[in-house]
């Protein structure tokens, strides 16, 4: 057997443009109701009544429920990546911070805190049940806290932030602040403990700053 053998797909399967679209209506409706519902009380039957796909349709694109679980994992994560590199990957300031978490916390308020951090909500209910889909929710968030870690290491190089101001741990401070904030605001369906928990963070943030009186607080 050659080395072009060897490496060759054995099991590839082309998609029309067709049915891009079709797997692409699944995903979005499971993304719909999983939000509102929840993975696990979301049927495969719920799924296909709101996508209109018949059974063969959606079986054509995923085996079972655990197969387009971990699909919707890469969605979701692809969807709060592309809106989050929007507000972060430009960051430079601590102005812009408060504009990222204005912005989060305004969206939030539209659904009156209820439901939560899409993937928050996902990592709750799968991080014990399903490795794979735990590990791409996992990256996903790595990714989400190094926009903010880098945007900080912009500011410190610029002399915004002292030298001793540490990115990464403010990060995962920051990014722990906007989780914790998403889940008692969906508890209390009211954002208020979100901004409130956002704005401790970022309160810790600004004392790093080399003139902290030169930036707005929240």
């Amino acid at each position: 057997m050659s080395d072009e053998q060897v490496a060759a797909p054995t099991n590839r399967r082309r998609i029309s443009q067709r049915g891009i679209a079709t797997r692409d209506r699944i995903l979005e409706a499971a993304n719909r109701l999983m939000l509102v519902r929840g993975v696990n009380a979301t049927t495969l039957d719920d799924i296909r009544e709101a996508s209109q796909t018949s059974k063969s349709q959606l079986y054509h694109h995923f085996a079972d429920k655990q197969e387009l679980v971990r699909a919707l994992v890469k969605y979701r994560g692809a969807l709060v990546l592309q809106r989050e590199r929007a507000g972060l990957e430009r960051l430079r300031s601590f102005s812009g911070l408060v504009r990222w978490r204005n912005a989060l916390v305004q969206a939030n308020s539209l659904n009156n805190g209820k439901y939560g951090c899409g993937l928050g909500s996902m990592a709750l209910e799968l991080s014990d049940q399903d490795e794979q889909a735990r590990s791409s929710l996992s990256e996903t968030f790595a990714a989400w806290e190094k926009l903010i870690s880098d945007g900080l290491h912009r500011m410190r190089d610029s002399g915004l932030l002292r030298q001793d101001a540490d990115p990464e741990k403010l990060a995962t401070g920051l990014m722990a602040a906007l989780q914790g904030g998403y889940l008692l605001a969906n508890a209390a369906h009211d954002v208020a403990p979100m901004g409130v928990a956002l704005d401790m963070a970022l309160e810790h943030i600004k004392s790093f700053l080399v003139q902290p009186s030169a930036e707005p607080t929240p």
